[in-house]
């Protein structure tokens, strides 16, 4: 008895020892997040940003991604607190997206193959391979049940036909692994046929080419939004408390413009870019790109303060020509 309450105390004294300094890791670790995480970011909001047009356009913005993740009873209740109209045929697409993505996790192909097959026209239009990877797949399959499916295997091969053209060597490696059912495709050179990445492969390929073909971004416009603002976030902390500690009024006072330039990473590059190398600004609609006679690229502003009558000389090299040579580029 002596022996085991002196063990129960030794035990008791070493859980209490381990508690105090993973109490301790803890502790610095929260000291460490008040430290250095700011709780108020409204110094870097806009006042008047937030119009009544500007919030219905978030809260449809919110309500697409609700759609696109498959909550749909969140998006719905969102609607009807905001007032919001979403007609039926806005939410029919992502509702169908997601019980085929649904399907495909579970490695059920049945509905994504019908869908591919009813939209084969505008899937090759778009050069997608979408329809014969799922048709691989379902091969695959097939070929995981050994001799009892290969006659049935033989028989789906015809679905390959409209794509010999372009996979040939991929409809070659299929029929070949056909010769060793008897032994199990693991344990033969096609081994490589059963890999589990391709399942997840072929989700992603399903959500690009069908996003493609609904004319929507592959990734949600809210989670790009959120994850630029969460980049941007710590410059325009830092900013804001720079011109407020210099006084500096009046630097930063427009709704759809930032004081510094912020790089996002090349994850979020989605178009060309031009800024023109004399005023040093992004050109825009209104301020196009223009490409002059000796093949240099300025913005139209520029070229409209350089010209001295009717002539104007390139900045960069000494050729002479007539501003209305210039033509506008399209990136």
């Amino acid at each position: 008895m002596t022996q085991c309450c002196k063990r129960i105390k030794d035990t008791v004294q070493k859980l209490a020892s381990d508690h105090k300094d993973i109490h301790s890791s803890v502790s610095r670790v929260g000291k460490a997040i008040d430290k250095n995480f700011d709780s108020d970011i409204s110094s870097v909001g806009i006042d008047g940003c937030w119009q009544a047009d500007s919030q219905r356009i978030l809260n449809e913005v919110m309500v697409e991604h609700f759609f696109r993740q498959g909550m749909l009873d969140v998006a719905e209740e969102l609607c009807q607190e905001s007032g919001l109209s979403i007609d039926q045929s806005q939410k029919e697409p992502f509702v169908e997206l997601n019980r085929i993505l649904e399907a495909l996790k579970v490695r059920v192909l049945r509905p994504a193959l019908e869908w591919a097959v009813s939209n084969r026209e505008m899937l090759m239009a778009q050069n997608s391979s979408l329809e014969f990877k799922l048709h691989r797949l379902y091969f695959i399959s097939l070929l995981m049940g050994g001799t009892a499916n290969q006659r049935e295997a033989l028989q789906y091969a015809k679905n390959f036909q409209p794509f010999a053209l372009n996979h040939q060597k991929d409809i070659q490696v299929l029929m070949g692994s056909l010769v060793y059912l008897r032994q199990g495709i693991e344990n033969s050179p096609y081994v490589h046929l059963l890999d589990a990445n391709q399942w997840a492969d072929i989700c992603d390929i399903f959500t690009r080419d069908a996003c493609a073909l609904l004319g929507l971004s592959v990734e949600s416009p809210l989670s790009v939004s959120f994850s630029a603002g969460c980049v941007a976030l710590p410059a325009l902390i830092n900013i804001k408390a720079v011109i407020e500690q210099r006084q500096c009024t009046g630097v930063w006072n427009q709704k759809d413009e930032l004081p510094i330039e912020v790089d996002l990473g090349k994850k979020c590059w989605y178009h060309s870019i031009f800024a023109c190398p004399i005023l040093r600004q992004q050109t825009t609609d209104n301020n196009p790109p223009m490409k002059l006679v000796c093949g240099h690229i300025i913005s139209r502003d520029a070229l409209n303060k350089m010209f001295n009558g009717s002539k104007l000389k390139c900045p960069y090299c000494p050729m002479e020509q007539s501003p209305g040579d210039a033509k506008q580029i399209f990136f």
